[in-house]
């Protein structure tokens, strides 16, 4: 029996990375294919994050940031190579499977919020939840009251400031309880003092709740000490200084 249970695990754990990384990017590839040829935009991007890890990816408009995390989300295909989430290749998954992982394990904060403006902040936190057929109304509650908002829940995006959209967004992308937080230029869209306002609510967000956050952005500025960076120029991750 005990011969037949390691053969079982083996075959499980087969071509999976060892180490305690939740995300591990193996000569991740992306091309596409335009009226002049192929246009290759990642090429080989290979990196590791720790479970309750931040870091960044440094990188100018249009040096594959974005593609970079749609891929990891779930949101885009990879053209070759592996990106193992908790030792899954999700690069793998059926289309059933990329769902969950997109709705349970993943949360998004993007550069223009995405809030669905027909919805007040607190409907627009419990979505995922609403997706997923369960609802932490706790939780949500709590998220909207640590961004400052629990007072605006009742308000809808169009009554919102730069600063409140982008906070309710991130109220939104840990509402699931995700492990993976992605966050795609979250100040790009903010003037200097708001910027500066979200990214002190990630880096204490990212502490308190212990998640993994992966944040693109070209303001090296706002960047904390000590936090893991990478330089992305031209498809080709680099270790940032």
């Amino acid at each position: 029996m005990s011969n037949i249970l390691e053969a079982v695990k083996k075959r499980l754990t087969k071509n999976q990375p060892e180490g305690d990384a939740i995300l591990r990017v193996e000569k991740l590839c992306k091309n596409y294919q335009g009226p002049h040829g192929t246009l290759k935009i990642l090429r080989g991007v290979s990196f590791e994050a720790d479970p309750g890890e931040m870091v960044f990816i440094l990188g100018r408009s249009g040096s594959g940031k974005s593609t970079l995390l749609q891929i990891l989300g779930g949101l885009d295909a990879v053209t070759s190579g592996n990106i193992y989430f908790r030792g899954q290749d999700i690069a793998k998954l059926n289309e059933p499977q990329i769902c969950e992982y997109r709705n349970k394990r993943v949360g998004f904060v993007f550069q223009f919020f995405h809030l669905l403006p027909e919805l007040t902040l607190l409907e627009n936190v419990m979505l995922p939840g609403l997706i997923s057929g369960k609802v932490n109304q706790k939780r949500v509650k709590y998220l909207l009251d640590r961004v400052g908002l629990s007072h605006r829940k009742d308000h809808y995006p169009s009554q919102l400031s730069g600063g409140e959209g982008q906070r309710t967004a991130i109220a939104r992308a840990l509402a699931n309880d995700a492990d993976l937080i992605l966050c795609d230029e979250p100040t790009g869209n903010l003037d200097e003092e708001t910027s500066q306002e979200v990214f002190n609510l990630l880096v204490e967000l990212n502490k308190e709740e212990k998640k993994t956050f992966i944040i693109v952005t070209h303001e090296a500025s706002l960047i904390k000490r000590n936090k893991k960076v990478y330089q992305l120029h031209d498809g080709v991750l680099e270790k940032g200084q």
